[in-house]
């Protein structure tokens, strides 16, 4: 009987720490992620031979399966920490890149109100997948937890991705040059660049990656302490 009791002690327990996920920020936040983002790629054309493409598709996919993992663990924290800080580095890496090598810090504000409603979709998608995906995933990260769970060596990993998506459209501009979109950014360019030139930009865009990744660690870092100070304050108000 002690044994029964204890079992059910413990099921008790279980139950009062599952959480009503559709009553929280965390999880309509992430719906709104997963919204905006499909409706950036279905709203204009999209190819998967961009990096934007892919960053994008692979927020939708973590964050969909993000959302079932919450509802069927009746939980706020969300799958695969690590993975989900590698999902916080390709979508920045895809709106510094856009803003910064490929637009030149233009103002991409304009865009959004141009007469042609067809070219005023277009530019609102894209606005959609290059700044306002990457600062809602940037915004998840830093607001929710868990914290304090990446560590320094993940960068490796995060770089990965990118490394290999570099190498891979490195092999195909010069294994086949007829093949559409055959170089999806300026520093794949081979012919412009050459073999060696194009490698060594890609290893240069790869040294700013890392730098984000340091900088996305430090802002867990940062909402971590943040976080523990005004639990600690709060803990200080109590009455004894």
């Amino acid at each position: 009987m002690a044994v029964v009791a204890a079992e059910q002690s413990v099921d008790r327990d279980v139950a009062e720490r599952r959480v009503n996920v559709w009553m929280t920020p965390q999880f309509w936040w992430r719906v709104l992620i997963v919204v905006v983002v499909l409706w950036g790629l279905v709203a204009a054309e999209r190819r998967l031979a961009y990096f934007t493409t892919q960053s994008n598709v692979i927020v939708f996919g973590y964050y969909a399966g993000a959302l079932y993992w919450m509802v069927r663990r009746a939980t706020t924290a969300p799958p695969a920490p690590r993975l989900r800080g590698g999902v916080t580095v390709w979508i920045l890496t895809t709106m510094i890149v856009s803003h910064v090598l490929l637009n030149h810090l233009e103002n991409p504000l304009p865009g959004l109100v141009v007469a042609d409603p067809a070219d005023q979709l277009a530019n609102r998608a894209l606005f959609a997948v290059h700044y306002v995906v990457p600062v809602m995933v940037l915004l998840d990260w830093i607001a929710f937890g868990p914290h304090r769970v990446v560590r320094w060596r993940d960068i490796g990993w995060w770089v990965l991705y990118p490394f290999a998506y570099g190498m891979i459209f490195l092999w195909r501009a010069l294994a086949l040059p007829e093949v559409p979109d055959r170089f999806p950014y300026p520093f794949l360019d081979t012919d412009a660049l050459g073999a060696l030139g194009s490698f060594v930009a890609m290893l240069e865009v790869l040294a700013y990656i890392a730098v984000l990744s340091v900088i996305v660690i430090l802002l867990d870092r940062l909402a971590a302490a943040v976080v523990g100070l005004v639990r600690d304050r709060g803990r200080a108000r109590r009455p004894a």
